[in-house]
């Protein structure tokens, strides 16, 4: 019935989502419900409608994003006169041959990205199921290969003529990065008569000499990191040069392949570079893009020269070269360049290279640097290290220094002017990060402390229950005293943010109860006021919120004795006593468990609280909430008789003589463990304690509480209560002054009437 209090406010300082978003959103989640299945298993909407063409694309790509399509959601782009696809992504979704060729290729495509697809889809399986169309041979326009195999052997003969990718004649842009690429494909794709642009980065290729068919025709040409290239730096800068038309080239490299990279062929590639930056202007004259990132060997000199030599050059990639302060640059305001020598340089090697381990690695150091002390809120910034975490989830490199510029980025109030939405995104990254990663103690601190945020635990959503889930298990495995009191902190507030249902399935499992008494013990033992003890006794009073099963695990796991112990140990220390009341409280409305309660020592202790003036009154509340509790059932009262009487006379007594204290110190999630003690058979005390602590939160929050008041009956209670002739007269009264902040709260809000009022927590 109890939980700790944590409060926040919900802002947005980009507005809400757009809504056609949300309604995408819905579809996505409402799937089943919307469709029927084939006798394939695949699914078919029941009711399709005709949508825009941009918008059914959309559909598609939040789908994939979401991790929701598969063999059997795609079925429902079958429908190719309601749903038209133009620009399919299918990225990293798990879609067999047939799928693709029902589903996608009956579409008249412009483009389609299938890159890192997993489960055995090769590059040949979806050529040739293009090339099926007719429409897609001329339609396609753009295709994305990036991370499949080729398996160009097993393409086979249409006819006369072998099918590959210069079937599909409408091609203006190929990515084959990371591939199988071999020679033979790459002369077929070099016949492609409108290809503008090709990026074959980190493929097999040996040779270059085929890009003389396309010289006319490729403007784009991306060759990062083309470990088995084996042409002279002479020969590789001739078959260069002739590329007339070639506006932006990409010959960088991973600097941190190390030893996977001969020496000799790092050496020539950088040759390579040297060469071209020396030289003629005349060769590749319609150049205005270079990146030359990782190549180690280039000067300042050959820089500033080629600068010079090009004055419609517009972009530099420079990301670990050691030269991306050249002088040269900074009189050229109009180039963009990707380095290190400022915020703008970084921040736009995260912009280009999101999906190049090394570059982005390289380029968070330097973030991290540039926002240790930063006081600004950078939503822009934050978004472009998500977008690295997100493309490296299993990079070890990436994720640890990523996650610590998200500290550095949402720490203090910097987190409160950032987009609710972009947060929500922030905080699924951590915990993928922690999961990712459950031994390595810097990254789980990263994220620890980025999450050790009142704001975005309380106010930004994500699914709690899982995070909750994730970092108490992670706890088993830890004992490193900070990080113990982070995750312990994050548990505390990520319970009171759960629903009944999920705090009850929190509750089944015996082994986080054992995980947090034993918190609870190890600091006992030393007598440790601490944050870590506190957040442990709040994750335990709120995960036994309304949960027997969670009680009976407390129970079960001696944890009675230990409180018992902690009750006396801790008597000063009012912050820890209101916990461990208020945890019992929680046990003393479960009946069945009523008896274990019925300790005399243990009652007379809580009875002594309750009575002492000098006490707290947020302590002798909760005392005399587990009192009331007990009292209220004479037949399950195994004491002696008469100290239940000295009880109930206590409870009248001390309640009258409480004030309403100056914070708030306790919320509810119903009230349904009061309705027994409002009965008007119920004593005097009971009532009063009962009828006390309803006027208590419906003062500090009149419109939630009226709702649940309404909602669960309390108020017919009440007004029996207030009616009945052998009440006492201090329980009228409050009842009284409850129907009252009740009904002046219905009239201010009469006008609204039919609106749905907020839910309890």
């Amino acid at each position: 019935m109890t939980v700790d209090l944590h409060v926040g406010v919900l802002q947005d300082a980009e507005g809400p989502e757009a809504l056609c978003d949300l309604c995408l959103t819905q579809v996505c989640g409402s799937l089943e419900a919307l469709c029927s299945r084939r006798t394939d298993g695949s699914l078919c909407l029941s009711r399709a409608p005709l949508l825009p063409q941009e918008m059914a694309d959309q559909l598609l790509h939040k789908m994939a994003a979401k991790g929701l399509l598969n063999d059997t959601t795609v079925g429902i782009f079958r429908n190719v006169k309601e749903l038209r696809l133009r620009r399919a992504v299918i990225r990293r979704s798990p879609l067999s041959t047939e799928a693709l060729r029902l589903a996608l290729c009956p579409h008249r495509l412009q483009e389609l990205d299938a890159s890192w697809v997993p489960g055995g889809l090769t590059g040949a399986n979806i050529i040739s199921s293009l090339a099926s169309n007719p429409d897609c041979r001329s339609s396609l326009q753009r295709l994305s290969l990036n991370g499949l195999h080729l398996d160009w052997e097993s393409l086979g003969e249409d006819g006369e003529a072998r099918v590959g990718f210069s079937s599909l004649r409408g091609l203006r842009t190929l990515n084959l990065a990371h591939t199988d690429l071999t020679h033979a494909a790459l002369e077929d794709i070099c016949t492609l008569p409108q290809l503008e642009s090709l990026d074959i980065s980190c493929s097999a290729v040996s040779e270059l000499t085929a890009l003389l068919e396309c010289k006319d025709t490729l403007r784009s040409f991306i060759a990062h990191g083309l470990r088995q290239l084996d042409m002279s730096p002479a020969r590789l800068l001739f078959v260069l040069g002739q590329l007339r038309a070639l506006r932006h080239l990409d010959f960088s490299e991973d600097h941190f392949a190390g030893m996977s990279i001969d020496d000799n062929d790092r050496r020539e590639g950088d040759e390579t570079v040297r060469l071209l930056l020396e030289g003629s202007p005349q060769v590749l004259p319609a150049l205005v893009s270079l990146d030359v990132s990782g190549r180690k060997r280039i000067t300042e000199a050959a820089l500033r020269a080629f600068v010079e030599a090009r004055s419609g050059l517009v972009f530099l990639g420079l990301v670990a070269t050691g030269v991306s302060s050249c002088d040269a640059l900074s009189s050229r305001e109009d180039i963009q360049v990707t380095g290190d020598a400022n915020e703008n340089q970084v921040c736009e090697a995260l912009r280009r290279y999101s999906e190049r381990e090394c570059f982005v690695r390289e380029a968070l150091v330097h973030l991290y640097n540039l926002t240790t002390d930063t006081d600004k809120p950078r939503p822009d910034v934050l978004k472009l290290v998500l977008s690295g975490m997100q493309s490296h989830l299993t990079s070890l490199n990436v994720q640890l220094v990523a996650t610590a510029c998200v500290f550095n980025l949402t720490t203090q109030d910097l987190a409160e002017a950032m987009p609710v939405h972009l947060l929500s995104t922030t905080v699924t990254q951590l915990l993928r990060a922690m999961k990712n990663f459950p031994n390595h103690q810097q990254v789980q601190k990263n994220c620890l402390l980025a999450l050790c945020s009142d704001y975005i635990l309380q106010d930004v959503p994500f699914d709690k229950y899982a995070a909750a889930k994730l970092v108490i298990n992670w706890l088993s495995s830890h004992e490193d005293a900070t990080l113990q009191r982070m995750a312990v902190a994050v548990i505390s507030i990520l319970v009171a943010k759960l629903s009944t249902e999920e705090t009850a399935e929190l509750g089944t499992d015996i082994f986080i109860m054992k995980q947090l008494l034993g918190i609870v013990q190890q600091k006992a033992m030393v007598g440790v006021v601490d944050n870590t003890l506190k957040f442990a006794l709040s994750a335990l009073w709120n995960l036994t919120d309304e949960t027997p099963t969670a009680a009976h695990h407390f129970i079960q796991c001696q944890g009675l004795e230990l409180y018992e112990e902690v009750l006396e140990s801790y008597y000063t220390e009012s912050s820890i006593q209101q916990k461990v009341l208020g945890l019992l409280n929680n046990i003393a409305e479960v009946e069945e468990l009523q008896g274990d309660l019925m300790d005399e020592d243990l009652l007379e202790h809580i009875l002594n609280l309750l009575q002492d003036s000098q006490v707290e009154v947020g302590v002798r509340y909760f005392a005399g909430g587990v009192l009331a509790q007990l009292a209220s059932r004479p037949e399950a009262w195994t004491l002696d008789e008469e100290l239940r009487t000295t009880v109930l006379e206590q409870l009248h007594a001390s309640v009258m003589t409480w004030t309403r204290p100056e914070r708030d110190m306790v919320s509810y999630r119903s009230f349904r463990p009061f309705c027994p003690l409002l009965q008007t058979s119920q004593p005097a005390g009971v009532q009063l304690w009962a009828a006390w602590a309803i006027h208590l939160v419906c003062s500090q929050n009149t419109t939630h509480y009226s709702l649940v008041l309404q909602r669960e009956g309390v108020i017919d209670l009440l007004k029996t209560l207030a009616a009945h002739p052998d009440t006492h007269s201090d329980i009228k009264r409050l009842a009284e002054a409850i129907l009252c902040v009740v009904e002046q709260r219905q009239s201010h809000s009469e006008p609204f009437s039919s609106q749905t009022g907020p839910q309890g927590t």
